[in-house]
């Protein structure tokens, strides 16, 4: 990490991901459909946490029903797209953008009412983001599961659900409200935080 907490210039996920923002990338700004699900449950007052974000439409969905949100991701391409829409709409005093490698940030335990994560898997920091939640407050989280490496030749083990996660990864005062695999070989699950 550098001294304002941003990832290094080399880091091979902030070159891989900026590559792929800056290459005509067009965002469409549409929420991802887990987080129009999580943020139309009952949550607590309180910010949201948007979590390897890229372009988000989930923090603007956020945002536009009032929510602080924090938006991180590893692409500061990414983060200037969601940014300018922000702007664009509004929005940009309740979104605040965080450079960072999620492996090294770390947010303030019990702060958040959602933290969500979509398309993005690790498991100490899948640890890290359930300790963010809020009492009441929900964890909605996406990913590949293993199988998909089978058809998938570019995608790590590392970046995939082991059987039983996310959801045997949780801390003891969360209840899984919802866990589903999907067609698209990934899975999904919503829990709260008692």
């Amino acid at each position: 990490m550098s001294a304002d907490g941003s990832p290094p210039e080399a880091h091979p996920d902030r070159l891989r991901w900026n590559a792929k923002y800056a290459g005509g990338f067009v965002p469409s700004f549409v929420p991802h459909p887990l987080a129009v699900r999580a943020l139309a449950m009952n949550l607590p007052d309180g910010p949201v946490a948007d979590l390897a974000c890229g372009a988000s439409g989930s923090a603007l969905l956020a945002a536009g029903r009032g929510r602080e949100v924090t938006a991180v991701d590893i692409s500061e391409v990414a983060l200037g797209m969601l940014a300018d829409e922000a702007r664009i709409r509004g929005l940009d005093q309740l979104v605040t953008l965080v450079h960072a490698d999620l492996a090294a940030w770390r947010p303030r335990p019990g702060w958040y009412a959602l933290v969500l994560g979509t398309g993005f898997w690790a498991a100490d920091v899948f640890a890290v983001a359930a300790g963010a939640v809020a009492a009441t407050g929900l964890i909605a989280w996406e990913a590949f599961t293993a199988e998909a490496t089978r058809t998938r030749s570019d995608l790590s083990p590392d970046w995939c659900l082991a059987p039983g996660e996310p959801a045997s990864l949780l801390p003891a005062d969360f209840a899984v409200l919802d866990e589903q695999d999907l067609p698209n070989l990934r899975r999904q699950m919503v829990a709260r935080r008692q």
